[in-house]
């Protein structure tokens, strides 16, 4: 499976939209597999891993944010479920899972009714170790400016927008996934 060929079904070659999407989608692919390579021992899917990262954020043309080119109607918090609900449609339901999965630090069902998010009442955190790694990788990476990475202070600071226990769960995914 070609992870362009599929970006390419729903987005304009030729677009700012598909511009940023391949590029912060290659530097989350290109640090989740850093990720991978340093833990050989670990029973990972590396090309599960690239292929998820690469396509973990299809949905983002489905939503209102024209900073990005993206001009659809819903609220950015869908991008990931209206993403999956795209490679489901195709057949690819692991990779619906990691598109589902991946915003935040993952969405918990107590968070999309708190918040009031127009999304399905449901757990939407990563659970495999695959999920987990391409969701810890997309924080590194903004879809904005040259999308270098951003320093892990940088990151705390931005989840702790959402309440510590984002950053709690993102500084023992740093634990685990930081260290050789």
């Amino acid at each position: 499976m070609d992870p362009i060929e599929i970006i390419e079904k729903f987005y304009d070659p030729t677009s700012e939209a598909y511009r940023i999407l391949v590029k912060h989608s290659r530097k989350v692919a290109e640090k989740a597999l850093e990720i991978v390579d340093a833990h050989p021992d670990w029973d990972v899917d590396r090309r599960f891993v690239y292929e998820s990262a690469m396509l973990h954020d299809i949905g983002i043309n489905a939503c209102h944010a024209p900073a990005i080119d993206c001009h659809g109607e819903a609220p950015y918090i869908r991008h990931g479920y209206l993403g999956a609900e795209r490679l489901r449609a195709l057949g690819l339901h692991d990779h619906a899972l990691v598109c589902e999965r991946h915003t935040g630090m993952g969405l918990t069902l107590e968070m999309i009714i708190a918040n009031g998010w127009d999304l399905p009442h449901r757990e939407m955190c990563p659970v495999s170790i695959e999920e987990q790694i391409v969701c810890f990788a997309d924080k590194f990476f903004s879809k904005s400016g040259e999308m270098k990475e951003k320093s892990l202070e940088k990151i705390r600071k931005g989840l702790a927008k959402y309440g510590k226990d984002d950053v709690v769960k993102f500084d023992a995914w740093c634990t685990i996934f930081l260290t050789e």
